[in-house]
């Protein structure tokens, strides 16, 4: 069968390409994983109570991984959803052309290890769901460490607060036993959305490479390579894994900033430098960024956090959790800006 992406190149390259952790010792390195995994105990309790979901299925306990074992997981996770998919893809043409397959393969292996190489030295963590059924849970410590050091943050408040945030990830995939199901189906659509006919491939790639030459012209552009090298078909699904993603985003932020200072004494210190520090990304980094669409996941926190706060003001954290109730009651895209509207065909007309 024709191979879309060479897996094996995918995973040199974000080896290579990863950066070097914070200098700790072993014992140092030690004492975090064993915190890490206590707090991801404590913070279980804390969201269950503060949202009100519980888990009702098992999971696996958490994995602190390093930045290396984080891209290979990512890479097999990857490598699950589109190896089916790879016949209904290349629709033959990969068969016609052995070497357009060869080079094709390597190029995206190329891609994907390299947006997987920076990003491995920035995730904090994650609930990867590619893998295994019903998911796990993924701390990075030394991203975590790293970032507590370059904060200047209380390292038992932060870790813990990182570990609120990606717990409510786990919560939510766990007490929601739908959710992954729903949630994979629409990345495989995506994925199936792809036209593989190789001058439309071709045009969308050459697209892609235009906008990143006005993003570097233009450090006010927008433009982002994911953006134009999609299909149309692929764009209607996309919608709607931006509105669960933005949605799933919000909820975590809220719940981590929600659980509040009896628990996290110095949590408005770290948001607001974390937040800062975000901002401040150098013209390089934001670049980067914003080609790979990292941007759009920064504004998803925000947005979801947004669409979530206006939520639970008006029908309370019960009434928010109808929107797990099926995938009919989450929402749109369209209502993530427009929460009454999600309250109004949820729940009908609300009271003052």
């Amino acid at each position: 069968m024709a191979q879309l992406v060479d897996w094996d190149l995918a995973a040199t390259t974000a080896r290579r390409l990863r950066r070097a952790g914070p200098r700790v010792t072993y014992d140092e390195a030690a004492e975090v994983v064993a915190e890490l995994r206590r707090l991801t105990d404590e913070a279980a309790t804390l969201v269950a109570d503060y949202t009100g979901l519980r888990a009702q299925v098992d999971h696996p306990p958490v994995r602190v991984v390093d930045r290396a074992d984080w891209a290979g997981v990512n890479i097999a996770g990857l490598r699950e959803v589109v190896t089916p998919l790879v016949g209904q893809l290349t629709g033959g043409a990969a068969e016609q052309s052995g070497v357009f397959s060869l080079v094709s393969a390597r190029v995206t292996g190329v891609q994907a290890g390299t947006v997987l190489g920076y990003l491995s030295g920035k995730v904090l963590g994650q609930y990867e769901v590619f893998t295994g059924d019903p998911g796990q849970l993924l701390l990075v410590a030394p991203n975590i460490v790293e970032a507590e050091r370059k904060l200047g943050a209380d390292p038992r408040d932060f870790r813990l607060w990182v570990c609120l945030h990606e717990v409510t990830h786990r919560t939510q995939f766990t007490a929601v036993p739908w959710l992954r199901g729903f949630f994979l189906a629409e990345v495989q659509e995506f994925v199936a959305a792809s036209d593989a006919d190789v001058v439309p491939l071709a045009d969308r790639l050459r697209a892609g490479m235009s906008a990143a030459a006005e993003a570097i012209r233009n450090p006010d552009s927008r433009a982002s390579m994911l953006d134009v090298v999609q299909t149309p078909g692929q764009r209607a699904v996309l919608d709607r894994l931006t509105a669960v993603m933005t949605l799933l985003e919000g909820h975590a932020e809220v719940v981590m900033d929600g659980v509040g200072p009896e628990v996290i004494p110095t949590v408005a210190e770290i948001r607001r430098r974390f937040n800062r520090r975000r901002e401040a990304a150098n013209p390089v980094e934001k670049l980067f960024r914003r080609l790979l669409g990292v941007e759009v996941k920064l504004r998803q926190y925000a947005e979801g956090a947004r669409f979530v706060r206006a939520v639970v003001d008006q029908v309370g954290m019960d009434g928010f959790n109808r929107i797990y109730q099926s995938p009919e009651t989450l929402p749109l895209l369209s209502e993530i800006t427009e929460p009454d509207a999600w309250i109004a065909r949820v729940h009908g007309p609300v009271s003052a």
